[in-house]
């Protein structure tokens, strides 16, 4: 098993790396290969997400960076401003809209070398903004003007969702935002 020494700088990161970080921090993790590329799927607060590689190191194996992304399919119509109102209001994660899904996305880059104290605080932060999307969409339902508005999480892939083949188990209650 892959371990982190706490006196040296990570400088890529693997998916072994990455899935042992995310079981020390209390999440399931399941491998998955989406057009050729592993990608690590988990979930928080019954919401699933997955972790998908950026940039090959000159390592085999090895990445400088990778995304944190949560796909939400929409039913019903959203306000105009609610993508741009998160963006302007929040940081580290940007959403957008593709097709069907909200999607929030956030880069973490180890090129030039990162601690294990950032992966961790990183992994804690994606935790966090995703604990608030769900709160920003609740808040964005209860208005008059978005009340047929509802977003729930897509457990399955009908070939439209971006890359986000969900496996880990998931909540569906807690992904209601209406």
């Amino acid at each position: 098993m892959a371990t982190i020494d706490k006196t040296e700088l990570v400088q890529s990161i693997s998916a072994e790396l990455l899935t042992e970080l995310l079981q020390a921090a209390g999440y399931r993790v399941t491998s998955s290969e989406q057009n050729g590329q592993t990608q690590l799927l988990s979930a928080t607060q019954g919401i699933g997400f997955a972790l998908r590689f950026g940039n090959p190191s000159a390592e085999a194996g090895q990445y400088l960076d990778y995304t944190l992304s949560c796909a939400l399919r929409v039913q019903g119509e959203l306000p105009d401003d609610l993508i741009s109102q998160w963006n302007i209001t929040k940081r580290f994660a940007r959403l957008a809209r593709q097709g069907d899904f909200l999607v929030l996305e956030m880069d973490v880059i180890v090129a030039g070398g990162v601690t294990d104290a950032y992966l961790r605080s990183t992994t804690e932060l994606w935790d966090h903004l995703l604990q608030q999307f769900l709160l920003f969409l609740r808040t964005f339902a209860a208005q008059p003007t978005a009340a047929d508005a509802a977003v729930a999480t897509d457990e399955q892939d009908d070939g439209n969702a971006p890359d986000n083949d969900q496996k880990a188990d998931q909540d569906d209650s807690a992904a209601q935002a209406a």
